[in-house]
């Protein structure tokens, strides 16, 4: 597999969202992916509350559809696989989308996911944090999901890191019936973690990652005509929202 810093011959467009609702997130990512043919990262903090869920997830299932009821919020099934979670505000998004030939990263699961941790875990050295089972854990607790869109020769890697989370809005979600081994069937509570106990700041977090960002690429600032014209360029959507 090729060294992150192997994409430094080719451009790589960040755009960076704040306060960006999750499903207007994933209509931009779908748009970046399926109409466009540069690489991309996105970025995003402060997404209102919903539900996200994988393209194949049963929300009978997965939900509890009485709290659901009683205290509705948006319900989103995304354009590409993963597992079913809660955002709130205090939710961290970071996505790529690439082209194989310029990452030097085949589409294949398992290969993206060693590819993401392996930057994370350059960018952020003290964390500790590991790849297990597809999760971002630290210790044995996990802060970092991901889902995954795959092309002929050109990917997604959606991650959703929890910088906080309030244990009461887990009540939405039911236990699902495919868990990590790693989980061991513990609570929400006792399986995930919040990445501000490890960072004095959301600032210090940001910086990192950005610092991070920019040794090992080579970034353009995606401006937001030029994020808008891709947006709105013919293409396949199958992103749906309740």
């Amino acid at each position: 597999m090729i060294s992150p810093l192997a994409v430094k011959s080719v451009p790589l467009y960040l755009v960076h969202l704040k306060n960006q609702s999750i499903y207007q997130q994933l209509q931009l990512e779908e748009a970046l992916l399926r109409a466009d043919d540069r690489n991309w990262c996105v970025i995003n903090m402060g997404s209102p509350s919903a539900i996200v869920m994988g393209i194949s997830g049963k929300p009978e299932l997965l939900l509890n559809e009485q709290i659901l009821a009683e205290q509705p919020v948006p319900v989103i099934r995304r354009f590409s696989g993963g597992g079913t979670v809660f955002i709130d505000p205090n939710t961290f998004f970071i996505s790529w989308i690439c082209n194989t030939a310029h990452s030097g990263v085949e589409c294949c699961p398992a290969r993206l996911h060693e590819w993401t941790a392996a930057i994370y875990q350059t960018m952020f050295p003290s964390l500790g944090m590991k790849l297990v089972e597809n999760d971002y854990v630290i210790g044995e607790r996990k802060f970092g999901g991901n889902a995954q869109y795959l092309c002929k020769a050109r990917w997604l890697h959606h991650s959703s890191l929890l910088w906080d989370y309030h244990s009461d809005n887990m009540r939405y979600l039911k236990m699902p019936a495919k868990i990590p081994k790693y989980r061991n069937s513990r609570s929400h509570d006792e399986f995930l973690c919040r990445l501000c106990d490890h960072f004095e700041s959301l600032e210090q977090w940001n910086k990192q990652l950005l610092e991070g960002i920019y040794c090992r690429f080579n970034v353009k600032i995606a401006t937001e005509e030029m994020v808008e014209e891709v947006l709105h360029r013919p293409h396949r959507k199958g992103l749906t929202k309740n």
